[in-house]
């Protein structure tokens, strides 16, 4: 258990640049893949207060809060910090949600071809690992 937060500091940037989905609005000419950093570059062009949302859900509170949980493990944070952890790993499971709605409202309004890519899994897994680490740390933190 205490090396899947260090595993996460690497997977992490791997799992922002995974294709989360193949998208396309006629199959036929082929479907463009959609990572996090590529969906967050096309929406910092045109909206940019939603841009800065997604960033922090899917960058920087799921990095934060692992590397918090490798400061706490390391002995150089204050146990009094878990619970802000654990907020952390809830705000971060939200972005996982929003991917997975937009998603459905894709596929529900007929005018695209969404297909899910092996990076949303992998991405997935990364925020619910977030959220085990940070589960593991109850005992020894409390």
């Amino acid at each position: 258990m205490r090396i899947l937060p260090f595993a996460l500091l690497i997977l992490y940037p791997f799992a922002w640049f995974a294709p989360l989905m193949r998208a396309a609005v006629l199959p036929i000419f082929g479907m463009d893949e959609i990572s996090v950093v590529s969906g967050l570059q096309s929406l910092w062009g045109t909206d940019p207060g939603l841009a800065l949302l997604v960033t922090a859900l899917a960058v920087f509170v799921p990095y934060a809060k692992v590397i918090g949980i490798c400061l706490l493990q390391a002995g150089l944070l204050s146990p009094r910090v878990k619970p802000a952890l654990e907020l952390l790993g809830r705000l971060a499971m939200a972005d996982v949600f929003l991917v997975a709605l937009y998603i459905v409202l894709a596929k529900a309004t007929g005018l695209a071809t969404v297909e899910t890519a092996w990076g949303l899994w992998l991405f997935t897994a990364c925020v619910l690992a977030g959220l085990v680490a940070g589960r593991g740390l109850g005992d020894k933190a409390a």
